[in-house]
């Protein structure tokens, strides 16, 4: 009994690591939740010839995403409009400091990372994983995956470093331009908006979203002064969120759509906005909502 409550603790220890990897892996919260599952049936039937429980599951875990990349890649090619990742979702408590290695923005650099280098670069460079145990990993020569974590990291780096702000700043920015954008006040807009802002709508095809990324202010301001005047009835705001790091929200549309929005910040005014409408990348945000609290890791 004792030997099965250690295997229980050793792998509910690094449950949360894992599920962390995994979903920068993948971009989705429920996809790391099955890879996490699976992970688990693998370790069930290895229990007790295991001398490094944490070095054996995060071989199992990065080998099941970067199987499970195969087929998402395949999906991804098909995708109706902007692809974005599901949303991470974290509560703001005042005071707190927010910061994460990879935010929303780096998720959608990695995108344009192969899987190994995706692989390579998460595992050295946000996990600590020294490259020769990366090697055995990913089946490959340590130098070769020293390059894959080196060509990864050129790419990361163009994008947004990390992120940090002041959760009570968070807030402020996330209800001022909701307050904005769904009252239509382009003179508000102005002053939250960068000139070079970009709109990205993950609707999935199977909600109304933009087709295609909308770029720069003037648009930007003539969409939301049109979404104005159409809407029916205005949208709730549920509260204030952490996205990946990013300031953001949850809300309410007309007709009862849960959306998720994230804002990325660059020299004070809003740079990017990620709008996340597809129901199916939801679930976990409306389940825990009407729970009162939003689920995360």
């Amino acid at each position: 009994m004792a030997e099965a409550g250690q295997w229980l603790a050793d792998f509910e220890s690094q449950r949360g690591r894992l599920t962390r990897l995994a979903y920068r892996m993948l971009g989705s919260v429920s996809e790391a939740e099955d890879i996490l599952q699976d992970a688990w049936l693998r370790w069930a039937r290895a229990r007790g010839r295991i001398a490094t429980p944490a070095a054996y599951l995060t071989r199992i875990v990065t080998r099941l995403c970067l199987d499970h990349l195969k087929s998402a890649r395949v999906r991804r090619e098909t995708y109706v409009g902007p692809w974005l990742p599901e949303p991470l979702i974290a509560s703001v408590t005042p005071g707190e400091i927010v910061a994460d290695d990879i935010t929303f923005t780096l998720m959608l650099a990695m995108e344009r990372l192969s899987p190994l280098e995706r692989a390579a670069f998460l595992l050295h460079d946000v996990f600590d994983v020294e490259f020769a145990e990366i090697a055995a990993i990913l089946g490959r020569q340590p130098d070769a995956v020293r390059q894959l974590a080196a060509r990864a990291r050129q790419h990361i780096n163009a994008a947004q470093p990390r992120f940090a702000v002041e959760a009570a700043a968070a807030d402020r920015i996330a209800r001022a331009f909701f307050e904005a954008a769904h009252a239509g006040d382009t003179s508000a807009l102005s002053a939250l908006l960068a000139e070079d802002v970009e709109i990205h709508t993950d609707g999935g095809g199977k909600v109304l979203a933009f087709r295609n990324i909308v770029r720069g202010l003037e648009r930007a301001l003539r969409l939301f002064a049109s979404a104005h005047r159409k809407a029916a009835t205005a949208p709730a705001l549920v509260r204030t969120v952490i996205i990946d790091g990013l300031p953001g929200y949850i809300s309410i549309d007309q007709g009862a759509a849960l959306q998720a929005t994230a804002l990325d910040m660059k020299e004070g005014r809003i740079a990017a906005i990620y709008i996340i409408r597809n129901p199916d990348k939801l679930t976990h945000i409306s389940a825990a909502r009407c729970e009162g609290e939003a689920r995360y890791v």
